[in-house]
């Protein structure tokens, strides 16, 4: 065996040995990282990765969380989400172009390739509103400021208790507002209660329960307040 043909048969099990590896790290990485229900009605979807899977993970993630659960709208979660794989973009879209239910598109500075892509075209086919970080590639529909540390911190953990100087600075400004327990706030539009009602008919008292969790991430707050507030107007107006 000659040095050059060892040195190719060495290249080739190399390469041969490369290509689990990578199916491997595929598998365990997917392009969606988190589907589930938030405060009863709003679909969160958080993605990874902008590739050939996302566009049948999102529909089998939808199919499921559709299937008990009746659906007010839909987060799609961007932040910190990479891709390069334009197929999909267009395959991604396509899902939500579709749907009558509103879409929130959450982004940041770490949204990036075809991530940046897929906000943008959503967004310029109106099938939904960007919210996010003014760093963001992708210039957001409605901006919500925080420091870095905080958004690592509520992409984590959305209902982490925000960092003591951070409420403090916060609460001077229109910016404290997302710290406010937004379920409380759409749970008095839906009531409607008019003037002295509330002393004509008083509620008969119950017993408290236990209080659910709020959501103090300050850009998937102020999305879920918009999910909310669209859902009462359409009750209010089928």
């Amino acid at each position: 065996m000659t040095r050059h043909f060892f040195g190719l048969f060495v290249l080739a099990l190399a390469g041969s040995l490369a290509t689990p590896i990578l199916l491997h790290a595929d598998l365990t990485d997917p392009a969606l990282a988190k589907s589930e229900i938030l405060e009863g009605n709003a679909a969160y979807l958080r993605v990874s990765h902008v590739t050939a899977g996302l566009p049948g993970d999102i529909s089998a993630a939808y199919q499921a969380l559709t299937a008990t659960n009746k659906i007010a709208g839909t987060v799609l979660d961007l932040r910190f989400a990479d891709g390069d794989d334009a197929a999909a973009v267009t395959a991604a879209a396509n899902l939500f172009a579709g749907k009558q239910l509103p879409l929130a598109i959450l982004v940041n500075g770490g949204t990036r390739g075809t991530a940046v892509t897929l906000a943008t075209t959503l967004r310029e086919s109106r099938a939904g509103l960007v919210f996010g970080s003014v760093l963001a590639a992708v210039k957001p529909d409605i901006s919500i400021e925080e420091t870095p540390s905080d958004e690592k911190k509520f992409f984590e953990d959305p209902y982490a208790a925000p960092a003591t100087n951070t409420a403090a600075a916060l609460a001077g400004t229109n910016d404290f507002l997302p710290w406010v327990d937004h379920t409380s706030e759409a749970d008095l539009v839906r009531a409607k209660i008019k003037d002295g009602d509330e002393f004509e008919n008083p509620a008969p008292p119950h017993a408290a329960g236990p209080q659910p969790p709020v959501i103090r991430d300050p850009v998937l707050a102020r999305a879920l307040d918009l999910l909310k507030g669209l859902a009462i107007i359409r009750e209010a107006h089928p």
